[in-house]
């Protein structure tokens, strides 16, 4: 049977009946996957890795119906953005694999083994999760990175991409399903929705019996949809506002280069910075160089009033902007008195993803590491680094700025859970 003879049909437009169907195959699927041997799941990985750079005219030919249906329907550059799958996101994804592929396999890994004073040792292991259903809006990478995290934590997953980029989902469904079947894994333990139909999602979020865990990815919209609709856990962020503060002691040349990547090298990604904050001390002398490198690139500059006396060009920044997330070439700009404002302000308007401070004072970047809470804090580095594959995770499903389980980029770890195991000798409790 080929992958595509294998994909499960919609009955008479019954989307329900559909992801029921889908649904009750990645619940028997995951039972095979969580057993599953780690060695099958490296070669399904480079299979897939194989199969999608073999295919890669097939790709881009699919990739080019999305941006062409995405441009006609008038999608904003940024999404347009998103949703193209280059040479180099190409090879980025086929890399991704690989990595993932040379990752310790996390599932029965036992950890905290311990003797109890009654000769029990008590200890945690390392479980799959089950099932994942993931939805997610533009960018079809997420397709394979998903589906390689999920499979190397010895998940099932229920994908569910944006219409805009339907060719390209299902054309590396084709590959994902081809390097299980290679491995001798179950096709059906990565399942991609085949339809546009918004009811797919309410219907995916619906079906406690047959998913154990939501994780979206995309705008806020979307997101809390599915807040309000889940029936089961959610893995989550609204909306990423991330800041760089300029402290008094940075140096002029990081600071310079940081915030300068940190919103510049790509505009519509939830790590992108939204707000640079720049000490006063320091503002003279920093500002207006680096004011005139993000006019340069054509950034929209939005500024309170004392950082309009030093870049007059910038427009007046609102209550608004503050708390925004962009997701494109705009970004507003505050002064502060110190490191505390600085803290103040993000506690006041960020959004818990990713906060970077630029100094040279070692007491001062712990202070910024220590009280700002959120998902990634950084020091003298970009926003930009905030994601899985930079963190050696491999890829990531998404980022989560909840509390719970999981927080920032979630890698296979994230995708696991623990149970206790207790080994003895015959030991019975007096």
């Amino acid at each position: 049977m080929s992958a595509s003879e294998s994909m499960p049909e919609i009955p008479d437009g019954d989307i329900a009946a559909y992801m029921r169907d889908l649904g009750g195959r990645a619940r028997a699927a995951s039972r095979t996957l969580a057993q599953a041997d780690t060695r099958a799941k490296d070669r399904a990985l480079a299979a897939i890795a194989e199969d999608i750079d073999r295919r890669r005219d097939a790709l881009a030919q699919a990739n080019r119906s999305d941006l062409e249906a995405g441009a006609a329907k008038g999608l904003d550059p940024a999404l347009l953005d998103r949703l193209a799958l280059t040479p180099a996101r190409v090879d980025a994804m086929i890399e991704g694999l690989h990595q993932i592929a040379g990752l310790p396999d996390p599932v029965g890994a036992i950890t905290d083994l311990n003797y109890r004073p009654t000769g029990i040792q008590v200890g945690r292991m390392r479980v799959p999760l089950g099932v994942v259903g993931i939805i997610y809006e533009s960018r079809p990478n997420v397709t394979v990175d998903a589906a390689a995290l999920c499979l190397k934590s010895g998940n099932a997953t229920l994908l569910r991409g944006g219409s805009e980029a339907f060719h390209s989902n299902q054309a590396l469904a084709h590959s994902i399903r081809h390097g299980l079947e290679q491995a001798g894994l179950p096709a059906d333990g990565v399942q991609v929705v085949a339809t546009r139909d918004r009811a797919a999602v309410s219907a995916l979020v619906g079906m406690p019996e047959f998913v154990d865990v939501i994780v979206p990815r995309g705008g806020k919209g979307l997101i809390e949809r599915i807040d309000r609709e889940a029936r089961v856990p959610v893995i989550k962020h609204l909306h990423g506002v991330c800041h760089v503060y300029i402290d008094a002691t940075a140096d002029p040349e990081k600071a310079f280069d940081v915030a300068l990547n940190a919103k510049t090298q790509r505009y519509g990604t939830c790590n992108t910075m939204e707000t640079l904050l720049v000490a006063e001390g320091v503002a003279e002398a920093i500002l207006p160089r680096l004011g005139a490198a993000f006019r340069d690139q054509g950034v929209e500059l939005r500024g309170c009033p004392r950082t309009r006396e030093l870049l007059p060009y910038a427009l007046a920044a609102t209550e608004a902007d503050w708390g925004a997330e962009y997701l494109a070439p705009i970004l507003s700009m505050r002064l502060v008195a110190d490191l505390d404002a600085a803290m103040e302000h993000i506690a006041r308007y960020g959004s818990r993803h990713t906060d970077a401070i630029i100094t040279e004072d070692y007491n001062r970047a712990r202070r910024f590491l220590r009280e700002v809470d959120s998902s990634s804090v950084m020091v003298n580095a970009s926003t930009r680094f905030a994601d899985g594959f930079e963190y050696g995770l491999g890829a990531e499903i998404g980022i989560s700025t909840d509390k719970f389980h999981a927080r920032g980029p979630v890698g296979l770890e994230g995708l696991t859970s623990v149970k206790f195991v207790v080994l003895g000798n015959g030991e019975i409790r007096t």
